[in-house]
């Protein structure tokens, strides 16, 4: 059988030109090395160096004659081996990505864009849904990984990677009710006013349900909509008293289509997790992608 470390060996050997040289290109002992050479001439029965002053030389009848195919083998060796590690280390492939519409909006597409710049072989695919069917596509492996708001409730087949994303909830209103942003307002006080939530079944709305009910306060939505977008447009339009992530509605605070209304106590804080399906395998692209997420957590 072939040893492949005894031919390197008698490589390096050669290539240095001196035992003591090979040992410490090879890291190991010079003793070794001469064990490893005198391994081979055995097996092959013939002697490979001739000791001079010079060092050690291939021997005619011995070492030149197998040199270069040695070379010759340990190159396509090594380039195999290059071969193997630039494909584990290069990201191809393809990475599908769950999460909401505004999840992608606001806090994934310029992260997905920097992405496909850097690496520009990877296809991306992209599933909207809000967070539980998102969680069941990912259950499902119909998603590689999945961005959800937060909390969710604990899942053994899942893994959490949490906090890649605050959200601070805020109440907002239109020019309509301008006067309530100049100061701050009590919950209570918000009964009073036609209230616009997201629907019962999204993770923000149930977080605001459960806040509220600690607090002893129990607000009634006028309008029930699926969407941040539809929320700000209907708030803008004077419909009503939206709450919404700040980070979804600073563009429009900012302009002054919307008014921040402050309350006390301010509502708490979520916010976005990445989910992992656990032991299924994560490509090299995928890793890469998920770096920039963990570096965050």
């Amino acid at each position: 059988m072939v040893n492949l470390d005894l031919y390197r060996v008698f490589y390096t050997v050669a290539k240095s030109g001196s035992l003591t040289k090979a040992a410490e290109e090879l890291y190991i002992s010079q003793p070794a090395v001469s064990r490893s050479i005198k391994q081979l001439e055995t097996q092959l029965g013939v002697t490979l160096f001739t000791r001079t002053h010079r060092g050690m030389v291939l021997s005619a009848q011995g070492g030149k004659v197998i040199f270069s195919r040695v070379e010759q083998a340990l190159s396509l060796l090594n380039e195999a081996e290059n071969r193997i590690e630039e494909m584990q280390n290069s990201a191809s492939g393809t990475i599908r990505i769950g999460a909401s519409d505004s999840i992608f909006e606001y806090f994934l597409a310029d992260k997905i864009v920097e992405f496909h710049e850097k690496f520009p072989a990877v296809k991306i695919e992209l599933a909207a849904d809000v967070t539980p069917d998102t969680i069941a596509k990912l259950k499902s492996d119909k998603c590689d990984v999945a961005f959800v708001n937060l909390p969710i409730e604990a899942d053994a087949e899942l893994k959490l990677y949490g906090n890649c994303m605050r959200l601070n909830d805020v109440f907002v209103t239109s020019e309509k009710y301008k006067e309530l942003a100049s100061g701050t307002l009590p919950f209570a006080a918000l009964k009073n006013y036609p209230l616009i939530m997201m629907e019962h079944n999204t993770i923000a709305r149930r977080a605001l349900d459960n806040f509220m009910g600690s607090l002893g306060v129990k607000l009634q939505p006028s309008i029930e909509v699926g969407s941040w977008d539809l929320m700000k447009r209907l708030v803008s339009r004077g419909m009503g008293i939206g709450v919404i992530p700040r980070e979804y509605a600073k563009s429009c605070i900012a302009d002054g289509t919307l008014y921040e209304i402050k309350t006390d106590p301010v509502l708490p804080v979520r916010s976005v997790g990445m989910l992992l399906k656990k032991n299924a395998p994560v490509s090299y692209a995928l890793h890469c992608f998920m770096e920039n997420f963990i570096k965050e957590d």
